[in-house]
């Protein structure tokens, strides 16, 4: 059953993003990005070339012949998600989502989620947690501002 762990509180939600994924990357974790949004995804790429500053994360998407042998892949689209490169753990960068995306989604160990300050944003997130939950996914949450003060 997937795993659905939610990152909220988050000052930035891209920053975090890339915080996130720079953390997974230098600890050998494969990620499979789904960014279903094209601006978003060219926003994403532009952001793991530059960051961290020293370095470079390695991604594509799913469908590049390079796939197989990058750590980070980039799924524009349910079909995407279906691909059988993708890496267990799912960073979900969606707005939104529907029976057929959460039926993908259940093909992953884990699913992760970081939510930003936006109150629209946040209203978004709990629709998608409703979503989860009765799909059946187990859901935990991670406040961030928490984290922050330790």
């Amino acid at each position: 059953m997937t795993k659905v762990i939610f990152y909220h509180n988050a000052p930035d939600r891209i920053e975090a993003s890339s915080a996130f994924l720079t953390e997974s990357f230098a600890q050998g974790k494969a990620m499979t990005v789904f960014v279903p949004d094209q601006e978003r995804a060219e926003f994403m790429d532009r952001i793991l070339w530059i960051d961290p500053p020293t370095g470079f994360l390695p991604h594509c998407a799913v469908e590049s012949p390079l796939a197989k042998d990058t750590p980070i892949l980039f799924a524009k689209g349910v079909e995407s998600l279906l691909n059988p490169l993708c890496h267990q753990r799912l960073f979900n960068l969606a707005e939104e989502t529907s029976t057929e995306i959460i039926q993908a989604f259940a093909k992953f160990s884990s699913l992760i989620e970081v939510i930003g300050p936006d109150p629209n944003e946040r209203e978004r997130a709990r629709e998608r947690v409703r979503s989860y939950k009765a799909a059946g996914f187990s859901v935990k949450y991670i406040d961030l501002a928490g984290e922050r003060k330790k």
